[in-house]
Formats: structure tokens, sequence, C-alpha cells
């Protein structure tokens, strides 16, 4: 990708999963990294395969957590030219009336709090900087409805208004701001949520994946380096006329299992 090299780089949640697959990628375009997770031991792994990376242990819905590592990065960086919020939690899963309260803030406090308290500290080092790119991370539970899954649907819909308000409020400034929709993604996290799904339904977890499956018109789930792939493509001089937008990575999600 064009102009990745030497860019400053925040991957929030990025010591597994999908964030660990941006990091990598951004560090293979020789961009330096800085990523943060709410687990010690995937922080550890991490570092230890991509050993220049930088570090802290952070939950991004506690605003002191994102003052202290804002203020590392400063420290390590100089200055910031990308932020991805990929930070999230699957919540709970269950119909409404079952939902607790307090599950339902913790979700909606991680994805939608999480990408506002790190885009506020993020955007003046953007400034300062010339312009930059943020990079939202939604999901196609943030462009339709998906029972047993509320409060997380909800709070990727309010992830897709803030990234367009944002792209609004910041082109100005030569930031741009997408969001990335994945859909079902290979790895643990996924297969905690189909585990979740199946027993809030009574069925196996093998019906509930088959279900996913069946949704997808390219009938597969998606590789964590696909989403990857488009977070490069959007923060590179490639992606310069892209903003404002909510862009899936799914292999066409036909509905959401349920």
């Amino acid at each position: 990708m064009q102009g990745l090299a030497g860019k400053r780089v925040l991957v929030t949640a990025g010591g597994a999963g999908i964030g660990r697959a941006i990091a990598a990628a951004f560090l293979s375009e020789r961009a330096r990294v800085w990523i943060c997770d709410i687990d010690p031991a995937a922080l550890a792994e991490t570092r230890r395969r991509h050993p220049e990376l930088g570090t802290s242990r952070t939950d991004v819905a506690d605003e002191d957590d994102v003052a202290a590592m804002f203020a590392a990065i400063e420290e390590a960086f100089g200055g910031l030219d990308v932020l991805v919020n990929n930070a999230g939690i699957a919540g709970p899963t269950g119909g409404i009336e079952m939902l607790e309260p307090a599950a339902w803030r913790r979700c909606v406090a991680v994805n939608l709090d999480g990408a506002f308290l790190c885009a506020r500290r993020a955007v003046p080092l953007l400034k300062a900087a010339g312009g930059g790119a943020i990079i939202n991370i939604s999901s196609t539970a943030g462009l339709m409805g998906y029972p047993l899954r509320t409060p997380y649907a909800a709070a990727k819909w309010a992830v897709i208004g803030l990234t367009r308000s944002l792209a609004i409020e910041l082109g100005p400034y030569g930031i741009r701001v997408n969001a990335i929709c994945p859909g079902s993604v290979e790895g643990a996290r996924m297969a905690r949520v189909i585990r979740a799904e199946a027993t809030a339904r009574g069925v196996s977890e093998e019906e509930v994946r088959h279900g996913y499956v069946r949704t997808t018109s390219l009938r597969s789930f998606i590789p964590p380096e696909h989403i990857a792939a488009m977070a490069l493509f959007l923060c590179s001089d490639l992606g310069a006329s892209v903003s404002g937008q909510a862009i899936a990575v799914d292999g066409n999600t036909e509905g959401l299992s349920g």
C-alpha cells in the first residue's frame, strides 16, 4: 500500500483476532504501531510475535485508562496518524426481557463509548499531523437487525452514526473516517458467540454455525486478514478519497442468525 511507511498507528484491542491481524498488516507496511488490550496474556503473546510493537493494558471504556495510553503514545511516537477503533465485546445473548441492564451498559460502553473516548484523544493529534485516518470497526450487525444480540447491534449501529458524523466534522482537516463492517470472522471470539447463541436458542453449536454460513452469499466465514487488508487500503494513499463510508467485508451477509 502507498503512503503507510512511518505512519504512527494505534489499534485498540490489538492483542488477538481482528486487532492482531490489523496491527501485523500495518507493521508489514513499515508503520509504527501501538496496540492496547484489556487481556495482559494476549498483549504479551502479540508482543512476543512482534517485539517492535508499543503496548498498553487499557480498558477503552475507562476515561483514565485512555488518557494514560495516549500520554504514552505521545511520548513514544510524538503524535498519531491513524486510529483503528477495533475494541469491542459481544455482550449478552438472549431475549430483551432477559438482559441485565449492567450487561447492556457494559456492551455499549466498550463498543461505542470506547470509540468516542479514543477519537476524542486522537483527533487533536491527527489535526496536528496535518490529517490522517480513523477506522471504526462496526459489524454487519450495524447494518441490519440482530435477534438475541440487541445491545451489540444497537452499539454497532451507533458506531456507523459516529463514523458518518465525524467524517463530516473532520473532513476539512484532512481526516477521513470510515467504518468496516465485518461479517462472521473466523476465530475464538466467533466461536464464543456461536456457543452463547446455541445455549440461548437451545440448539447445537453446529446448527448455529451452519445458519451463519447459509446466510452468507459466499458461504464462508471471513479470515481476519481480509479485514486488515481493507483497513490498510482505507488508510493508504489509494484510499485518500474514501470517507464517511460503512464498508462490509462479509461475503455478502443476506441475514443474521436468530
